[in-house]
């Protein structure tokens, strides 16, 4: 079998290439990847239904997979946005002189070489290599054999616009998809700064125990909307239905309801005129399951302890009745993944607190999940949402793509 470190290691010289590009330039970079997008819809659109023909109609991947000419002028609106955020490196952070007359500079630089590995979602191709090269970072992107022909196409527009500005396309390099060579990339600590894994948990796990690269995890997400006793139930049964049916295959669509056993007969008949339209199947806990039975909801099951503490996905969630906030918090601490969370409520003081105990990146009162992403928070696109708490925590967007570097000034000081 070949080996990638010669892409590696080609993608680490050129990364003095966009490193040294001016800001002006950066953003223009990402605005000819913008039109060049455009100009390729079709063939993009074409791939990618090469990599939809392969994937089975029930795989809840497949809603992830997709590109279309929606997603498509999402992606270019993406990189107009970032494109038009302010330069992350190059920022003065402290700046002093010392007893010795040594000027120092602490000044934010970009990382270097970036390794993303992700699963099934073409338009993280798009997303990290803008936040990459605005940041004045290289990237080298391990997509999944899923998107193949998808990651393929976006490339090569990306390769396009770098050519145009007689940039070395290394910059931006598409890996091969075989497994054997993430081990490869795990390792390459020579040539690789740092390693983001995008995608499930078990590929989180993995390059967790085997990268020697320092890693930043974008983490699974197992989500939670809380409905309170003193919620307005007019304004929680949309907010869990949107969080649940608007895309149930990202990680920050709900998987688990928690509702007050004083609202549940109330509230719960509410929420199902929403799911019926999307056959959400519910697992539901004993309380539940006998207040929805009554109403005869079709999609209905009997839930198992593993139902609490999943990411579904799908079509899917599990609810639970409890008897106080403490409780509700309490399953949360126990079952979430520290992603989002929710409660809806009209008691001010019940809705701080829940926004100082829940433990989780990002956490809301009277507003659905799904608003965790880069561009609902005005950073542009991300990379993904960090459950971790070094360095990034929520939307890994353009701030987090930098690290530290120190400049010194002399006259001659000798110590």
């Amino acid at each position: 079998m070949f080996s990638i470190i010669p892409q590696l290691k080609a993608t680490h010289q050129a990364s003095s290439a966009i490193r040294a590009l001016d800001d002006t330039s950066r953003s223009t970079l990402l605005r000819k990847i913008a039109s060049k997008l455009l100009v390729a819809q079709n063939n993009i659109l074409a791939q990618n239904q090469l990599d939809l023909d392969r994937m089975d109609d029930t795989d809840p991947k497949k809603d992830r997979l997709l590109l279309n000419p929606e997603r498509i002028q999402s992606l270019v609106d993406g990189l107009e946005q970032v494109a038009s955020l302010p330069d992350p490196t190059g920022k003065v952070l402290s700046d002093y002189t010392t007893p010795a007359g040594l000027n120092i500079k602490k000044m934010s630089v970009p990382m270097g070489v970036v390794g993303v590995i992700y699963e099934s979602r073409p338009n993280v191709t798009v997303d990290v290599a803008a936040l990459c090269l605005r940041s004045g970072n290289a990237v080298v992107l391990r997509g999944g054999s899923d998107a193949l022909y998808s990651n393929k196409a976006l490339v090569e527009v990306i390769h396009d616009a770098l050519k145009e500005m007689s940039l070395p396309v290394e910059i931006v390099q598409l890996l091969p998809v075989e497994r054997a060579h993430v081990t490869e990339l795990l390792t390459a600590v020579r040539y690789v700064d740092i390693i983001i894994p995008r995608g499930s948990q078990q590929l989180i796990d993995f390059v967790r125990a085997h990268s020697k690269v320092p890693t930043i995890e974008t983490g699974a997400g197992v989500c939670h909307t809380y409905v309170h006793t003193a919620a307005d139930l007019k304004k929680a049964a949309p907010i869990v239905v949107n969080a649940k049916t608007q895309r149930p295959s990202v990680c920050n669509a709900l998987d688990t309801v928690l509702v007050d056993a004083a609202v549940a007969s109330t509230f719960l008949p509410c929420i199902i005129e929403g799911f019926l339209p999307f056959k959400v199947e519910v697992f539901a806990d004993e309380r539940s399951y006998d207040i929805l039975s009554a109403h005869h909801y079709p999609y209905l099951y009997k839930a198992d302890p593993e139902h609490f503490g999943m990411e579904f996905l799908s079509q899917k969630c599990s609810i639970k009745v409890v008897d106080s906030f403490e409780e509700a918090i309490q399953h949360i601490d126990e079952h979430s993944s520290r992603h989002s969370e929710a409660i809806v409520t009209e008691d001010v003081a019940v809705g701080e607190r829940f926004l100082q105990e829940v433990d989780a990146a990002a956490v809301y009162v009277n507003a659905s999940t799904r608003f965790t992403d880069g561009g609902e928070f005005g950073l542009g696109a991300e990379i993904g949402i960090s459950t971790q708490k070094l360095h990034a925590r929520g939307p890994f967007a353009l701030e987090k793509l930098t690290t530290e570097k120190w400049v010194c000034r002399g006259n001659g000081q000798i110590r």
